[in-house]
């Protein structure tokens, strides 16, 4: 899919789609930024961008997810706690990202949190920087790649007698994207077909 026609489909997508919003009182608030890149930008052949967390950081470590974290009360929205964790996290500058619109609220299964993904486009080209302390490596992987039925597979886990479906996007065999990163990743590409799960 080329970089125009992806972006016409989420302008579209994501103007209209009604959003699910959760708002518990038992659950931490955290945003994660959604990044699309290309190279050149916003002319090559569309990127998602992963981080690698380290295995120092308290919750989820080793997994891919996206760059973000815990909204902090100087933050004037979940779009800035994205943006201000992008750049602490990856040195993504704020103002190299064009903001489409929000997913769903995602809440983890294993830790406390309250996800709000930020769809964004990543307007110039940047040379990314994992910070080495939260964040070990960068990764971005063709949008094509993701939209491959083969690499993707749900298992059933139960968690406290519930039986719930996890999701996995096997990028290589060492590149797994799971849990609540591969979730919303799902609920993007579903956007990005026009095949958003009934609910």
């Amino acid at each position: 899919m080329e970089f125009s026609e992806l972006k016409r489909r989420l302008d579209a997508a994501l103007s209209r789609r009604p959003r699910r919003e959760l708002s518990r009182s038992d659950l931490i608030s955290a945003a994660v930024l959604l990044p699309i890149t290309a190279h050149p930008p916003e002319a090559g052949e569309p990127h998602i961008l992963f981080t690698k967390k380290s295995a120092d950081v308290p919750h989820h470590k080793g997994q891919f997810s996206f760059p973000g974290g815990i909204v902090e009360e100087r933050d004037g929205s979940r779009v800035e706690t994205a943006l201000r964790e992008a750049w602490e996290e990856i040195r993504l500058p704020p103002d190299a990202v064009e903001v489409l619109g929000l997913l769903d609220d995602t809440a983890t299964r294993a830790t406390p949190f309250i996800i709000t993904p930020v769809v964004g486009i990543v307007t110039r080209d940047v040379k990314f920087q994992a910070d080495g302390r939260e964040i070990e490596r960068v990764l971005e992987v063709p949008l094509e790649t993701l939209r491959d039925p083969n690499i993707f597979r749900t298992e059933l886990w139960e968690r406290e007698g519930t039986p719930h479906p996890v999701h996995f996007f096997t990028v290589t065999v060492e590149d797994v994207i799971w849990g609540a990163t591969a979730r919303i990743l799902k609920q993007f590409l579903d956007v990005v077909e026009g095949r958003e799960e009934e609910s």
